[in-house]
Parts: C-alpha cells; structure tokens; sequence
C-alpha cells in the first residue's frame, strides 16, 4: 500500500498511464488479499507461499495506510463518478471506516489490534484514520456522519501530545507477526514520535481542524 501512491504519482507526474494502472492493479490486489470481508478491517499482510494471513492480525498502523491512501488515490487519479474502479475503492472504505467507528476507544484511539481492546492505544495510526476520514467526508466519498469520528479521534490525539510537541503512545516499526502476541508488547515498548514527523496529520484539512480546535479540546474532560 505505501508503494501504491507513488506509483500513481510519478505515472500522471511522467505521463505514463501504465503507471497508473499499475498501481490500481497493485491497490486491487492489497484488497483481494488483505481485506477481512467478515468486519471489513484489514489484515496485516499476506504470505503467497502458504495462502494465509499470517497471524491474521488486524493492525492499527496497517489499517491507517489504507484509510489515508484511498481517498488520496481516488483524488490523484481523478476516475469518473460512475467508474467501477472508484465505486468498489469507494465501498471498500465505507466498510472500514464503518467498522473503525465500531471499535473506536472511548479516549478517541484505537489499540494496536483493533478489536482486542486489552492491546495498547496507539496514537500513530488514530492521526491516520483521522486524516483519512476527514478527507473521505471532505470528498463525499463517505458519508458526513463519520466526521465525528474523525473529530474524537483529533480530541484524543491532542490528549496524547506533549508539551514538548511529541506525540506519544506510538510504536516503534511493526514487522510481521506470526502470532497476536507478537503485538501485545510490554508498554514500554512504545515510543515518542515528534509532531510533525508522521504524514497523517499534514494534510491541511487534518491540520487546520487541529489548529482551531485543540485549545478547547485539551481542555475537554
């Protein structure tokens, strides 16, 4: 999913379609693969040898790619409103961000296993969703009630923000685990990553809500 983007990009920046078509080949593929069509999260990766989902672990920061890349895709690549291509993307993520608002912590986050609510919060991948969400709802994609979602999810991550500007309660690089407790760390395992560093919140939708709405929010009990 990281390289899906990029590729788009350099294919309209180049004007090579096949580029383009590549990576929606590539974003079709992630999706047969890795969507869990019982909830609608996604798994964290696939392995072709074996036909198996690994730990079958429904990961935060993998599932927060997926959010974010869908509505930047579909805005990058510009498809007709009728295209088949952008209606199933389209309802790929309503599904998702449907089950997000179901597993959604009350602190606004999500945990790292997104429907094993004994897995830490993580505040990474709650700025992903938010971006994501925020930007679905901008573009119609997804329908305005989500924007609540997205809006919890921006309270909590203000909660989770140091004075220093660190965002806190976010892991270190996840590799691929064999089984879920490989994603059950002690909390010391987490780390702080400076604002500013991660992507998700760059956006200038994302951030000018941030903006204009922290100080009541920090405030919020």
């Amino acid at each position: 999913m990281m390289t899906v983007l990029p590729l788009a990009k350099i294919g309209k920046l180049l004007n090579r379609p096949q580029y383009v078509e590549e990576a929606t080949y590539q974003f079709l593929l992630h999706v047969q693969n890795l969507m869990d069509r019982e909830t609608g999260l996604w798994f964290h990766g696939w392995n072709y040898e074996g036909r198996h989902n690994f730990a079958r672990a429904r990961w935060a920061r993998g599932n927060s790619w997926l959010t974010m890349v869908i509505p930047d895709f579909l805005e990058l690549v510009d498809l007709p409103e009728g295209n088949a291509v952008r209606r199933y993307l389209i309802t790929v993520l309503d599904a998702q961000i449907a089950a997000l608002a179901e597993c959604q912590d009350d602190s606004g986050l999500w945990h790292t296993l997104l429907d094993d609510p004994h897995s830490y919060l993580e505040a990474s991948a709650t700025a992903g969703f938010a971006y994501g969400i925020l930007k679905a709802v901008r573009k119609r994609y997804v329908g305005q009630h989500y924007a609540g979602v997205a809006e919890k999810a921006i309270r909590g991550i203000v909660q989770n923000i140091s004075p220093q500007g660190e965002l806190l309660q976010t892991s270190f690089g996840t590799g691929m685990g064999s089984d879920l407790d490989f994603y059950r760390p002690d909390p010391a395992y987490l780390d702080a990553l400076r604002s500013g560093d991660g992507d998700p919140l760059s956006d200038g939708v994302s951030t000018q809500v941030l903006l204009s709405r922290a100080p009541r929010w920090r405030g919020a009990e």
